[in-house]
């Protein structure tokens, strides 16, 4: 006997269909008979099994039937256990990790027995544990060398604070979606909650565990007990789930920068959590069998009924998670029939007994949370790597299980062979449709009622006496390309055409042959004519058709068509009732009693080899879906849930489903005070040890806001003083240099003594001096002043500028009615034009202009100093409740807020037009979102969306390109280089795309996406796969939580005729870019 043979034969029956399991699913082979060859060949090496059903040259041994089904084997050795219940009959169909399997197969029967008595683990664990230590702390280095500052938390504690009774997230500590999403869709199953929260270790353990197996189970029970605490009474918005990821990671082979299955992780929890309620539940019952909450609430049982070469049999099995393939299939209902029955069932309840083998596989017992497993990975041979199948795939939000339950065995398989005749008559009727559909011989094929209509379209058309090409004069083809050009008319000529075209008279035509031989015969243009010329034909048409013959031919064609219409229709009613059938066929009353409501769906988004995960879990208080990612957690709805879930959209689609039994309510009802009656929420759900630990942390917390709350006060403190010492300095400058100043004669220029400290106006109102580079505003002033001098009889100046004002007032709202193109933006030019266009009140707008008008640097003319005069004096006189100065200084602030906008609009798409797309992103990402925040108030507040949104997606891509060019250079300084511009602008700018769900943004992020998944399974260095792997998940999360960002860029200064005119150019230059981004 061989080596192989002896450890096979020495392991348990678990171990071998485990590793066929994990085999199974990483090839996608379904032949159980090759799978065991493989295995026996490669010596239980799970690398080489793979290696050796990829070989292209691989022969498939002929199938012995002996082998195919060992759940026929009726020995109770031949049973396969789940967790701990190694004494029941069960079945995993989950499958364990694969390197637990591997080194299992390599181990001894008697070391491994030997190392489970004295520890209480497994060989398995043992060998995980070995392999951890090697490799853990490297792990650790480079989680803390890779990670970047976009997983960083906000350093003011009020982003992170909890909003009312809003649950809460779980920060990502570092590829860890997949705890996230498993851990809440449990948690918000109320009474696996509270078993949780109320589990208390055995007391024998209290003083020193018996072996590694509690020393590791139970601190893992305390650690998710503290962190279902937090998630019940918590003030944080997010909590860390660090403590309890570091023990379970332990499990584990894969390096802590690599994203964890969810399906893995989720056996290996229950597991886990499974030991630790037998300890208990041993304890608490001595002498009697124990009763486990884990498996009560998570497994079921099955009955299998298979025939064996005609011999029957029947084993009753357990279950967990079940599996079901996902490729091949368009809905739940599809894949779950597919599972129940495998190989040939037709003997299966025939009176024959023929050679042939199958089984079924019967419910007896449902779990109240069933939970299915969709296997969407499948392993491409001809690639040599898995991947992952995006195949749309439905299921209902509430789903009857009745037809799967061993008590309506009978009923179910009469009900299934009536669809499969249906869909049997409803094949042929498909096919005959089909024909009447794409009728025709050749590779084209038209539906035959059209054909038969273009016939009768041909038939009955005027017929026509010549050739189709003898119309067409040589002299003068199409485009004057051949031939003699015709001179053009003479004046006579050009004056008779007119009245010849008007003349109705036979005569008038005749009357001038040669000028109708010298006009130009008129060319069709299909690309600026908008219908045929006149004297060509529509359509082909017969040449010669008598009457009669047209007369039968459509007499003919008309019944025809009638006739194939009508077949159609009935073919179709005929097809449309046998689905309404087969639809209602499991739609009574008698198969509706096993009703499960769809609690969470965990999505996974990615490729096979990385991703990231978020759930859906639905809500029964609130009545509505919610979306756990990661820190996020926000409400959704079923419409979302079926984009991202049901797969054949993006790279998302359902990983894992949980169902709960929707006539059971206590696992999802809240519990009630015994003594009161009220409803237990928040810290009152909790024992007192855990309500201890959460008052602490909320305690720190608050700490933590006292303290941010005191810097900001000293910040404030510190700012105000600054303030107030630069403006007693200037005082002091001022006063020195009033009393070291001459006095000076009284002249018109001198104003009234202002009782209030005076207004400073505006930088784009502010004069400094004639030559400043904004003079214009101050000419279109003085412009408006002599226009008024010349029309007004009245010179006073207060008449003058009340005309004056009126003038500029009509000239400026000519440019706020103005239609103009983009790079003609009066509103820079003007804040009178921004007012108009927002419509400001009329004392602001009033108060502007008087300001315009007060300005000092007016001309030094009698005339101009005059108004200018009376306009400061005009503006001393306005008293505070005739025009409010806070919304006159809000009006001005959303003003400068517009300029600023524009300054960084402009300086984005200065640099993106000269490729600085590194400098110039940081721009764009700023000016689009202050911009979004200005249309909010009003619709000419702010500028053009969609051409800041092109200009921001394109500038995302464009960096994602030089990034991904870079990655591929291989070079390690273009390699971090590469990932640095992804890791610090593209990456923290991709929650601002998906936030506002817009088709062309979504794909781009799908595009950027997608570049990078490209690279996975492609031939690369082990460091560069090392940091693609650590990279991806940051890429593929959907989150749309900013979790950090970079300042804003400063701005320069512009005079108003300056942003006027970069503006212009800026916008002129767009001219050249597509018809969607302008």
């Amino acid at each position: 006997m061989t080596v192989e043979q002896n450890v096979l034969q020495q392991h348990s029956q678990k171990h071998q269909q485990t590793l066929l399991n994990q085999l199974r699913e990483v090839t996608g082979t379904t032949d159980v008979q090759l799978l065991q060859q493989a295995l026996q060949v490669s010596n239980g090496d799970l690398a080489e099994a793979v290696a050796f059903l990829t070989e292209k040259n691989a022969k498939v041994p002929q199938q012995d039937e002996t082998t195919y089904y060992q759940t026929s084997q009726v020995a109770s050795d031949k049973y396969i256990s789940v967790g701990s219940q190694a004494d029941t009959n069960v079945i995993d169909l989950t499958g364990d990790d694969k390197d637990d399997l591997q080194r299992a197969i390599a181990l001894s029967l008697e070391e491994s027995n030997r190392a489970f008595r004295e520890t209480g683990i497994t060989d398995e664990e043992q060998a995980i544990s070995r392999v951890l230590e090697a490799s853990i702390a490297e792990n650790k280095a480079s989680l803390k060398r890779t990670h970047t500052e976009v997983w960083s938390d906000s350093p003011n504690p009020y982003d992170r604070k909890r909003i009312d009774t809003c649950p809460v997230g779980l920060k990502n500590v570092g590829n860890t979606c997949w705890f996230s999403a498993v851990i809440q869709s449990l948690f918000n199953l109320l009474e696996f909650q509270r078993l949780v929260l109320n589990y208390s270790p055995p007391a024998r353990v209290h003083d020193l565990p018996r072996n590694q197996k509690e020393h590791r189970n139970l601190p893992f029970m305390q650690e998710l007990r503290n962190l279902f605490s937090l998630m019940v009474g918590s003030k944080r918005k997010y909590v860390d789930p660090s403590r309890a990821v570091e023990i379970l990671k332990d499990a584990f082979k894969s390096s802590e920068s690599q994203q964890q299955d969810v399906s893995e992780f989720t056996h290996k929890l229950l597991d886990w959590l499974e030991d630790a309620f037998q300890m208990k539940a041993e304890e608490d019952r001595e002498g009697e069998k124990p009763k486990n909450p884990m498996v009560e609430l998570f497994y079921g049982r099955f009955l299998a009924v298979g025939v064996l070469e005609g011999k029957k049999f029947e084993n009753t099995e357990m279950f967990g998670q079940y599996p079901l393939q996902v490729n091949g299939f368009k809905d739940l209902h599809e894949c779950l029939e597919a599972a129940m029955i495998e190989g040939e069932i037709e003997s299966l309840h025939s009176a024959e007994n023929s050679a042939r083998s199958g089984q079924e596989h019967w419910f007896t017992e449902l779990p109240p949370v069933l939970t299915f497993e969709l296997s969407r990975f499948e392993f491409n041979q001809a690639l040599g790597r898995p991947e992952k199948i995006h195949n749309k795939l439905e299921f209902p939000s509430m789903l009857y299980m009745d037809r799967y339950m061993d008590r309506n065995r009978d009923i179910t398989r009469i009900k299934r062979e009536e669809i499969r005749r249906l869909k049997e008559h409803l094949t042929l009727l498909q096919q005959r449709l089909e024909r009447y559909l794409s009728y025709g011989s050749g590779p084209k094929r038209f539906p035959l009622a059209d054909v038969l209509q273009y016939a009768m379209e041909f038939a009955s058309s005027k017929p026509v006496c010549t050739s189709p090409v003898e119309d067409i004069d040589s002299s003068a083809p199409p485009g004057g390309t051949t031939g003699q050009p015709l001179p053009p008319p003479s004046t006579a000529e050009q004056d008779s055409l007119p009245a010849l075209e008007t003349s109705g008279s036979p005569s008038g035509l005749s009357a001038a042959p040669a000028a109708a031989q010298q006009q130009r015969i008129p060319i069709h243009k299909p690309f600026t004519q908008s219908r045929l010329p006149p004297d060509l034909p529509m359509h082909p048409a017969p040449r010669h058709i008598t009457e009669e013959e047209l007369r039968v031919l459509e007499g003919c064609l008309h019944r025809w068509r009638s006739e194939v219409e009508n077949d159609t229709r009935d073919l179709q009613g005929s097809i449309n009732r046998i689905h309404r059938t087969i639809d209602l066929m499991y739609s009574d009353k008698s198969m509706m009693q096993v009703p499960y409501r769809l609690h969470a769906v965990l999505v996974h988004e990615g490729q096979a080899n990385a991703g990231h995960y978020w759930a859906y879990i639905y809500d029964p208080h609130q009545r509505c879906w919610m979306k756990y990612n990661d820190i996020s957690v926000t409400k959704s709805s079923w419409e979302e849930l079926v984009r991202d879930s049901f797969g054949g959209y993006r790279n998302a689609s359902a990983y894992c489903l949980m169902y709960i039994n929707d006539k059971k309510p206590f696992l999802i009802e809240e519990e009630f005070d015994k003594e009161t009656g009220q409803v237990l929420s928040g810290m009152d759900k909790l024992p007192p040890d855990l309500k201890q630990y959460v008052k602490e942390d909320n305690e720190l917390f608050g700490k933590e806001i006292e303290e941010w709350d005191a810097l900001q006060a000293r910040k404030a403190q510190q700012e105000k003083l600054a303030l107030a010492t630069a403006a007693a300095d200037a005082s002091a400058t001022a006063s020195i240099s009033t009393s070291s100043s001459s006095p000076q004669p009284m002249s018109i220029d001198s104003s009234p003594p202002d009782n209030t400290a005076p207004q400073q106006d505006p930088e784009y109102m502010e004069q400094p001096s004639p030559t400043n580079d904004s003079k214009h505003l101050q000419e279109d002033t003085e412009r408006a002043i002599s226009r008024a001098a010349a029309e007004q009889e009245e010179r006073s100046p207060e008449a003058l500028l009340n005309a004056a004002i009126k003038l500029e007032y009509a000239r400026l709202l000519r440019f706020a009615q103005e239609d103009t193109p983009p790079e003609n933006d009066y509103r820079l030019q003007h804040i009178i034009v921004y007012f108009i266009q927002n419509q400001a009140p009329k004392k602001i707008l009033e108060r502007t202009l008087l300001t315009q008008f007060a300005d000092r640097n007016l001309a030094f003319d009698e005339r101009c100093k005059s108004i200018m005069n009376v306009a400061r004096a005009k503006l001393d006189l306005i008293k505070p409740d005739e025009v409010n100065m806070d919304e006159y200084e809000m009006w001005h602030q959303a003003y400068r807020n517009f300029r600023e906008t524009t300054i960084f609009m402009m300086s984005g798409l200065e640099l993106f037009q000269k490729t600085n797309y590194i400098e110039a992103l940081m721009y764009l990402i700023y000016s689009y979102q202050y911009n979004k925040e200005l249309l909010s108030k009003g619709l000419y507040r702010g500028h053009d969306e969609e051409l800041l949104g092109y200009y921001r997606r394109e500038c995302l891509l464009k960096l994602n390109e030089q990034a991904a060019a870079m990655f591929e250079s291989g070079e390690e300084a273009e390699v971090s280089t590469g990932l640095g511009i992804m890791n610090e602008l593209v990456v923290p700018c991709i929650p601002l795309l998906l936030i506002h769900d817009t088709e062309r943004d979504l794909l781009a992020v799908e595009d950027m996406r997608n570049r990078w998944c490209s690279y996975l399974g492609q031939e690369m260095e082990s460091n560069l796969q090392e940091k693609l792997t650590d990279f991806l998940p940051k890429l593929l999360d959907c989150s749309t939580e900013i979790k950090s960002f970079h300042d804003p860029p400063k701005l320069p200064a512009y005079s108003t005729l300056e942003l006027s005119e970069r503006f212009s150019r800026v916008m002129a230059a767009l001219g050249r870019v597509p018809t969607e981004a302008r």
